[in-house]
Order: structure tokens, then C-alpha cells, then sequence
């Protein structure tokens, strides 16, 4: 059956083994997960600068690019979306390397359907991911936001931030990682036709960028992706 609270979860999974793909792939989208695959490494992050993703199931053992570049590539960008890693090698060795790029969990081939599946549960649980995907809270460097009780604050103390500030910011973290254009922003922000010509994207980003980056001019969360949009990385 499927699980409400699985219904937005999206699941990268990255996998060579056409076999193991299918296998995967089948049994995670039975409980309700949206699932993508990628059969490389570079696919892999090629997917994950198209759009965000909820988990990662990454194989360690993959043709040109490893799993283990491609997890402290994911990392380097600054994502943190759960990773579990698949592997048919039990060294403790591998385990740490894994681990100590930023892999969450490490399972081992063959593994037991069921046991997998209460992991991704588990790792998703703990990221406090609701149905849209996006975590009840985040740390963007010293600034925390708080979206169930819709506050933004440093060390504590509260930011002042308009409702249409506060919303876009929103949008940008249910859709980190992913470059979102001003034209898609316009629509789903402000509700203006994309044909509308305005600034106000840019000027609202500026705001932004003036409470959550420490060096405005020079941002460090909140990119400009030059002919294409923002991108928010988190």
C-alpha cells in the first residue's frame, strides 16, 4: 500500500547492474517513493544539478566515476540529502571511507529487500522530511530556519523578514540544489505570467541574500546561475 507520508519522497538511485536497478527501482516505488535512475557516477550529478532529490542510493562500485567520488562530490556542493551506499565488498576499510565522505548508512550485497527499504524509512525519518520534501528546519552558516513556525534567525535572535521574502525562501529550499529560473519563480512565488518584465526577482534575491549570506556581493548559499536563475544550495 501506499504510504502517505512516502508520497513526495524522491529517490536517486545510482546503479549500474541493470538487474539491481529494476530490483530497486520496483520496490521502492511499490511503497510509494518517486524513483530516478542513473546507471553512472557523472549521471548521477548530472541529475542532482537538475533537480532535488529527497536520497541517494549510491553503488560504490561503478563504472568510471565511484561511488566514492560521487559521494564527496554531492557533499563538496554542499547538499545533504541522505545517502545510503551499496556495495559487494565487507572491508571495514570501505565502510569508513564511506562513511567519512558523508555516506549515512552502508549496506552490503546481497542485502534483504525489506532491511533496505526500513533503511531509506529510517534516513528519512531523520532528516524530518515532510511531504514536500523539505525539512521542518535548516542551517544556512549561522542563520537557522525554522518553516513549521516560519522563523529565521541568527544565534538566536530573530531576522526581520517580509512574508514574500519568507516564501521565496521557501521555495528555494524545496527546490535546493536545482536552478530555478526568475520566469518559474515569477509564476510560482508571485503569481505573475511569465511574460511580465520586472526586477522584482532580483531585487527580492538581493533582499535575501542581505539576512541569510555573510558577504552579500560574494554568496556562498544563494548562487546566481548566469542565463539560467538561482540556485540554492544547502
Amino acid at each position: 500500500m501506499k504510504g502517505d507520508d512516502n508520497a513526495a519522497a524522491r529517490i536517486l538511485v545510482v546503479e549500474d547492474e541493470p538487474e539491481m536497478q529494476f530490483l530497486l527501482g520496483e520496490n521502492l516505488e511499490v511503497e510509494g517513493y518517486e524513483v530516478t535512475t542513473a546507471e553512472t557516477g557523472e549521471r548521477a550529478l548530472d541529475e542532482i544539478g537538475e533537480q532535488a532529490f529527497d536520497m541517494m542510493i549510491l553503488d560504490l562500485m561503478l563504472p568510471g566515476m565511484s561511488g566514492f567520488a560521487v559521494c564527496r562530490e554531492v557533499r563538496a556542493r554542499g547538499l545533504r540529502l541522505p545517502i545510503i551506499v551499496l556495495t559487494a565488498r565487507s572491508s571495514e576499510s570501505d565502510r569508513v571511507v564511506g562513511l567519512d565522505l558523508g555516506a549515512d548508512d552502508y549496506v552490503t550485497k546481497p542485502f534483504g529487500v525489506q532491511e533496505l527499504l526500513a533503511r531509506v524509512r529510517a534516513q528519512l525519518r531523520r532528516g524530518e522530511a515532510g511531504r514536500d520534501g523539505v525539512a521542518k528546519s535548516f542551517l544556512l552558516g549561522d542563520v537557522r530556519i525554522d518553516l513549521s513556525r516560519r522563523i529565521v534567525s541568527r544565534h538566536g535572535r530573530p531576522l526581520e523578514i517580509s512574508t514574500r521574502e519568507f516564501e521565496l525562501l521557501r521555495y528555494l529550499l524545496a527546490h535546493r540544489g536545482e536552478v530555478v529560473s526568475r520566469e518559474q519563480l515569477l509564476r510560482d512565488v508571485w503569481g505573475y505570467s511569465p511574460v511580465v518584465v520586472t526586477r522584482t526577482v532580483d531585487t527580492f534575491v538581493a533582499k535575501l541574500r542581505s539576512h541569510i549570506e555573510r558577504t552579500p556581493h560574494d554568496p556562498q548559499f544563494l548562487v546566481t546561475v548566469h542565463g539560467s536563475g538561482y540556485r540554492l544550495m544547502v
